[in-house]
């Protein structure tokens, strides 16, 4: 009896096998493909949307950093309020006027930033180990480097003198002074380091873009009770440099003020990225202030008053000399 054996090469079952897996990888491969693509393509638009996003803008931290450095041992409780309430109150006004105007969000070394305002309310105290036996007032170096570390993806940090008051809430740093126009403005070029007659003087030609210090000067010195720095790699290096312990042993007469004159004038490196401005422009001198000059004495409409020496001379009292101006700043008509 014979059985029917099915033929050893059918070419039915064998078609099958041999084309149709090989047309099923190509549709899943073209599948992927076009996945990828979509995926990649849905990827960028989404990132260049959060560019500009001010929803998502607005989680990153404020632009502008104020550092005011308190000497809690040697400043009353009601000293301390009125320069936290002034400080705090000029934060609040531009941290939330600015989030509207997507015209200052930068993009900076792939960092999103914007121009909020916030408040670092630093005590001497906390940096006494670092400063050691030199002058309390080195603690400024320390306390701004301390406020860059809590504030990374901040784009300035603005120092300002706890014997200062902001006078005109009104201007913004950035329409005041930060804004590409107005700083190629108030640039002092070619001008002496120290005054009146120091050989070393400002660039001569000096780009807006390579400018990360802004500082002013009084009738002697460099005034660093109000400077403005740039946070990056320059900004770490150079209060690196200014609290270097080799600095402070110097002994200056007046310490980091006389330490920052050194610096400026010796280190070409920090020269090139620094900016001097006119002292009413950041600092202007209450009538009283030591080295208080016509030309850098305060008048109505400037941004800051500093009362220059107040708490070093005998005879003074920065919190009735203050008094009087934080009662304009307040709106308490005065008598005459």
């Amino acid at each position: 009896m014979q059985f029917a054996v099915p033929p050893r090469r059918s070419p039915l079952p064998i078609a099958r096998s041999s084309r149709m897996p090989i047309y099923r990888r190509k549709q899943f491969k073209s599948i992927a493909v076009l996945a990828f693509a979509i995926f990649s393509l849905l990827f960028i638009v989404h990132h260049i949307y959060s560019l500009g996003s001010p929803s998502l803008t607005a989680a990153v931290p404020s632009g502008v950093v104020i550092v005011t450095l308190l000497d809690r041992q040697r400043l009353s409780e009601s000293y301390v309020k009125k320069i936290v309430t002034n400080r705090e109150d000029y934060a609040k006004r531009h941290g939330k006027a600015f989030l509207s105007h997507l015209i200052y969000i930068r993009v900076e070394s792939n960092r999103r930033t914007r121009t909020g305002y916030t408040n670092f309310f630093a005590s001497v105290a906390d940096y006494a180990d670092a400063i050691g036996d030199a002058p309390r007032t080195w603690a400024i170096a320390p306390a701004v480097r301390h406020a860059m570390a809590k504030y990374p993806q901040s784009a300035y940090f603005f120092h300002l003198s706890p014997h200062s008051l902001i006078m005109n809430p009104t201007k913004s740093l950035n329409s005041h002074i930060l804004e590409k126009n107005k700083l190629e403005e108030l640039v002092m070029k070619d001008a002496s380091i120290v005054p009146p007659d120091s050989i070393i003087k400002t660039f001569a030609h000096q780009n807006e873009k390579d400018i990360e210090f802004i500082i002013t000067q009084d009738t002697e010195d460099l005034n660093p009770g109000s400077f403005i720095l740039k946070s990056g790699e320059f900004a770490r290096f150079f209060l690196d440099m200014w609290f270097d312990p080799l600095y402070r042993s110097y002994n200056f007469a007046k310490a980091e003020t006389h330490g920052l004159d050194h610096i400026l004038q010796w280190h070409p490196t920090v020269l090139a990225r620094t900016a001097l401005v006119p002292q009413r422009s950041i600092s202007s001198y209450s009538k009283d202030s030591l080295r208080a000059s016509p030309e850098g004495t305060y008048k109505d409409g400037d941004l800051v008053i500093q009362f220059r020496g107040c708490e070093e001379v005998e005879g003074r009292d920065c919190e009735r000399e203050l008094e009087p101006y934080y009662k304009i700043w307040l709106g308490i008509p005065q008598r005459d």
